[in-house]
């Protein structure tokens, strides 16, 4: 098949930074499993250019609001050999231009939603205003798609709740780039080593986060939290930590390549994330794959693992966040089998699987099917949306 993936980015000619691990995965099987893909790219580089990545081409419009650019790239390769899917991930704006695209070249598209644009509904833990030109590019993209998928089943409740037919399909880890490892046991009598790894966002609520670990050390629990991430809040979190006294327990790192990553988790204990929404987090399964399990607040991956592969507390209960890290850390047996079983879950879901299950889905969209029933199938979407 000829493939076109629509997103925002992800996608760095270095192949390590400011990437999409998951996408990159996925990109990479599908053409060893001969497909030819094309990615195209809203904002990847400042000016547009294309350049080759895991036997693909990137076709970078230069910004996120490229889209007569991107239009105009997907036309002209349409034309070289006809494309016979469209994968977009992200409804805005990677869904709506693969809509416009879907109509004007006749061909199918796939949309894999992520939390924003569920939340853009009003659904989920954490609801977010869009305006309206965003909520009608969401509605077309919804409208255009032969099939929806997102990345978790906690994920697809929420769809669901918002009138959404989705389908559940994890974004795996790929094996032979970051290779399994058994669970270790801790010393006890060492202090719990954390480990979160995300941007510093209001989403990803790192407040939440030290407010967890406030409460640790007024409890007299020994730990280490090493916070891997782009910052985006100017230094707020880091003068949030140093005025409550954390320094010595808490250190912040900037966002390293995925390639320097590996270390941090082989180290950890456990994964803390305090996310108010999640597609995944897919650091949750590469935590997994390395025998750490995860403590995190119930979204995406780390509410479909709890209680036996994860635990998950409220969205914003930083008591319950350090209760849970108290728990496991007087609990080396639990802590093991949380490690064994989350490891379990994400082996038998892994890049390889992820690809499977994308290419079953395009080889179905691709199938000429009667045209009342999508049509009825998106009517029902697009209402849900409004």
């Amino acid at each position: 098949m000829k493939i076109a993936i629509l997103t925002p980015g992800g996608v760095h000619r270095s192949g390590t930074e400011r990437v999409i691990p998951c996408l990159l995965w996925l990109i990479e099987r599908l053409v060893r499993a001969g497909d030819e893909v094309h990615i195209f790219a809203f904002g990847q580089e400042t000016t547009p250019g294309s350049w080759p990545l895991f036997g693909a081409t990137v076709h970078n419009a230069g910004s996120r609001r490229s889209y007569r650019t991107l239009l105009s790239a997907l036309r002209d390769e349409h034309r070289r050999g006809r494309f016979d899917m469209l994968h977009a991930f992200w409804a805005v704006p990677s869904g709506f231009v693969g809509a416009l695209a879907s109509l004007l070249l006749g061909v199918p598209m796939i949309l894999t939603l992520p939390g924003q644009d569920i939340a853009h509904l009003g659904q989920g833990p954490d609801r977010a205003r869009a305006t309206l030109a965003a909520r009608l590019k969401l509605r077309v993209a919804l409208w255009a798609a032969s099939a929806i998928t997102v990345p978790s089943i906690a994920m697809n409740r929420q769809a669901a709740a918002a009138g959404i037919a989705a389908e559940p399909v994890t974004l795996g880890v790929a094996l032979d780039r970051w290779p399994p490892r058994g669970p270790h046991r801790r010393d006890e009598a060492t202090p719990i080593r954390l480990l979160h790894v995300a941007s510093l966002n209001a989403v990803k609520d790192q407040t939440t986060l030290l407010g967890a670990m406030i409460r640790l050390r007024d409890l007299g629990v020994p730990f280490e939290l090493d916070i891997i991430g782009c910052d985006t809040l100017g230094g707020t979190i880091q003068r949030h930590s140093a005025a409550q006294g954390l320094t010595t327990q808490v250190r912040f790192h900037d966002a390293l390549p995925h390639d320097r990553l590996r270390p941090w988790f082989e180290r950890a204990d456990l994964l803390v994330m305090s996310s108010r929404r999640e597609a995944g987090p897919i650091v949750a399964l590469e935590a997994a794959i390395v025998g750490v399990p995860t403590v995190g607040t119930a979204v995406g991956h780390i509410a479909d693992y709890a209680p036996d592969a994860a635990c998950a507390v409220p969205v914003g209960d930083a008591v319950a966040l350090a209760d849970a890290i108290v728990r496991l850390s007087e609990d080396e047996s639990r802590r093991m089998g949380l490690a064994r079983a989350a490891q379990d879950r994400a082996l038998g879901e892994d890049a390889d699987f992820t690809a499977a299950r994308f290419r079953a889905l395009y080889a179905g969209a691709a199938k000429p099917c009667p045209r009342e029933a999508p049509a009825t199938r998106h009517r029902a979407i697009a209402g849900g949306v409004a």
